[in-house]
């Protein structure tokens, strides 16, 4: 089983304002096996070492230090914890606290120094989560089915959901063929499959309000159809799963949920590449560090895009955006890309985090701008 916490959208806006005179950001790959542990734990201890060389180099203050390595030591020496893990660990550390994100997918291990914690990586769990609910609808039968990362999909009861159609618009069937108005044939049943679906919409309401999370619908074309005209939940996606039966079981219905994310996805990315190139002839894209820094720093980034497994040292000046790139990581300098894309996010961007070949353009980014600059 994956232990798997992932930071909501305002914890992660509190973790890119943090400024510290010392922010060790360490990711490195574990694994749920904790017979296989020791090699993620000793890991760590290695990156931590590095970090602490680091602010030594920087004559960082040894008081602090000592409070900085009893956090970690702690951490490292803390048996059960190791012992509940997922694939991948960030570990965010300042000698003021500490805290730890146990994620889905896999990380490059890495270890970065500097005022400021680097969330990229952290970012790209946040940006393609891989989770969803599916509502398996059909007129016999309806469930609602919460799709994991990596962990088996779990039925949630909600007490307020019908049964099935027929008792839901209080008939024995929907198959009534005493006219009553148009509540006959064809067309009636569809009034009746209507009624039933806005009752499955007004139970699911107060459980998925406030929530950004993929919705999949598990039903036929024609029932589907039905429910996305009485929908009021946001995040329903257009592609629904058609194959699925009342028997189909919770794990195949992860399966298939999980293949429409993956499809919504490398559609997504390869719609903002199609838009990036279509701006870039008329200077509102960029794949240049030094526009992209001035532009995050201006508020001109509407969507931006970058290498999750980029590592580019130096420094953004505060007010005018100016990067300034460094020779190597230091404890005096940081990643510029995960500098750039905090800047974003402040400024209402969207930013994803993706692999390099996803990338429309060469570089460690690509900025779709709300303005030239």
């Amino acid at each position: 089983m994956l232990y798997v916490d992932l930071p909501s959208g305002r914890e992660f806006a509190i973790l890119n304002r943090a400024r510290e005179d010392a922010c060790v950001s360490i990711y490195l790959e574990t694994t749920p096996l904790t017979q296989h542990i020791e090699t993620a734990r000793t890991q760590f201890a290695n990156l931590f070492k590095t970090a602490r060389e680091q602010l030594e180099a920087n004559k960082f203050d040894k008081r602090r230090l000592a409070e900085l390595d009893e956090h970690v030591r702690d951490l490292h020496d803390d048996d059960e914890f190791w012992r509940l893990q997922a694939n991948s660990l960030a570990v965010l550390a300042t000698p003021k606290a500490l805290r730890t994100f146990r994620l889905a997918n896999r990380l490059s291990p890495m270890v970065m120094v500097s005022d400021r914690f680097h969330l990229t990586p952290l970012l790209r769990a946040i940006t393609f989560p891989n989770a969803a609910f599916v509502l398996s609808l059909s007129e016999n039968v309806v469930r609602l089915i919460e799709v994991f990362p990596d962990l088996a999909p779990a039925e949630i009861k909600v007490s307020e959901l019908p049964r099935d159609a027929a008792s839901a618009v209080r008939k024995s069937t929907l198959n009534d063929r005493a006219p009553s108005g148009r509540i006959q044939g064809a067309e009636g049943q569809n009034v009746r499959l209507r009624q039933y679906a806005r009752k499955v919409d007004a139970a699911l309401r107060p459980r998925l309000s406030g929530r950004d999370t993929p919705l999949i619908l598990a039903a036929s074309d024609r029932l589907s159809s039905i429910y996305r005209s009485v929908n009021s939940y946001p995040h329903l996606l257009d592609e629904h799963i058609a194959s699925a039966t009342d028997r189909t079981n919770e794990a195949d219905l992860a399966d298939a949920a999980r293949e429409i994310l993956d499809r919504q996805s490398a559609a997504e990315i390869r719609d903002l590449s199609a838009l990036f190139k279509q701006r870039a002839s008329a200077n509102m894209a960029t794949s240049n560090l030094a526009d992209a820094a001035r532009a995050a720093t201006y508020g001109a980034v509407d969507t931006l895009l970058v290498d999750i497994d980029s590592n580019v040292p130096g420094v953004v000046a505060e007010d005018t955006g100016m990067l300034k790139l460094s020779e190597g990581p230091s404890a005096a300098s940081y990643d510029v890309v995960d500098e750039i894309a905090g800047r974003a996010l402040a400024n209402g961007a969207r930013v994803l985090a993706v692999r390099k070949p996803d990338l429309p353009a060469d570089g460690v980014l690509a900025a779709i701008l709300r303005f030239p600059i």
